[in-house]
């Protein structure tokens, strides 16, 4: 039985449930565990607030694996643990939902001018700037259903999400217009949709069994964007955006983007080369350049 430990929220269960889904396919049973956050650690239900407490448990021997959304999980691993597996890749992409009575044809995705529009990073909000240097962008924070209410209630205009999570919880945005940027025009966060499955660096057992789950084309990919993320985070701010693609030739394409703040601007990379050597040191002199 392996005993997995998991974030509180919607997107936690999520990977759950899927985490669970994946081991019953190789024959192994599971049961999983919330950990939500301790008074003053963090909001409950936001994805990375409690990645401290699971690798706790993780070393105290409480669970044998932790499942996290590798975009929110630090490059660097605390002694003793090790990312022993990466899943499938949702996709990376954002998504920006606007509500109805707040299109407008003439102006940039259809958005009226000066928008009040929610984006939770100040990656997603300086691109989005970046765009549409008019529109007032807020911070956004909670739970993704809570803030659908609100942009159903018009308490804004539009919001920016990650395609993965409306994809995984299965929630219905038909009633809103809906642009699907490309990754590739509004860069996502390194390692975006693709769940990592973090071990203890010593536990060879529970190594095996998921080592039979990873992904080794998805971890081709979600390296080199990492690599540019631990680059980067040697001294500068990390509103940092970084996405690899590998073509049928086998060829690496990174697209990358950075910004000071929220408020941009946004400096924007584009590398491509048929080998993943040195590549994030390349994105990473040409966005510093």
């Amino acid at each position: 039985m392996i005993r997995i430990g998991v974030e509180s929220g919607p997107s936690a269960f999520w990977q759950a449930h899927y985490t669970q889904e994946q081991l019953q396919a190789v024959g192994i049973a599971s049961e999983f565990t919330i950990f939500t956050p301790k008074a003053g650690g963090g909001q409950v239900g936001v994805s990375g607030h409690n990645i401290p407490e699971l690798e706790a448990a993780l070393l105290r021997g409480d669970i044998q694996v932790a499942a996290h959304a590798m975009k929110c999980l630090p490059v660097r691993q605390p002694e003793g643990l090790a990312i022993t597996a990466v899943s499938r890749r949702e996709d990376p992409a954002e998504w920006l939902l606007i509500r109805r009575e707040s299109l407008q044809k003439e102006f940039l995705f259809q958005l009226k001018e000066k928008a009040v529009v929610m984006a939770s990073t100040p990656l997603r909000q300086a691109q989005l700037l970046d765009f549409r240097p008019d529109l007032s962008v807020q911070d956004s924070s909670g739970e993704l259903p809570a803030r659908l209410q609100q942009l159903q209630e018009g308490s804004f205009d539009a919001i920016l999400l990650p395609a993965a999570s409306l994809i995984r919880l299965k929630i219905d945005i038909s009633e809103f217009q809906t642009v699907k940027f490309s990754p590739r025009e509004l860069v996502p966060a390194p390692a975006q949709g693709v769940l990592a499955w973090q071990t203890c660096a010593d536990d060879k057992a529970t190594r095996r069994i998921f080592k039979a789950l990873h992904q080794s084309d998805v971890s081709m990919l979600t390296n080199v964007e990492r690599r540019i993320q631990s680059l980067w985070e040697d001294g500068l701010p990390a509103a940092l955006g970084a996405y690899c693609e590998r073509d049928a030739a086998g060829n690496y394409h990174v697209w990358a983007a950075w910004a000071s703040s929220g408020q941009g601007p946004v400096k924007r990379v584009r590398l491509s080369q048929s080998t993943s050597h040195r590549l994030a040191e390349r994105v990473v002199e040409a966005l510093k350049g």
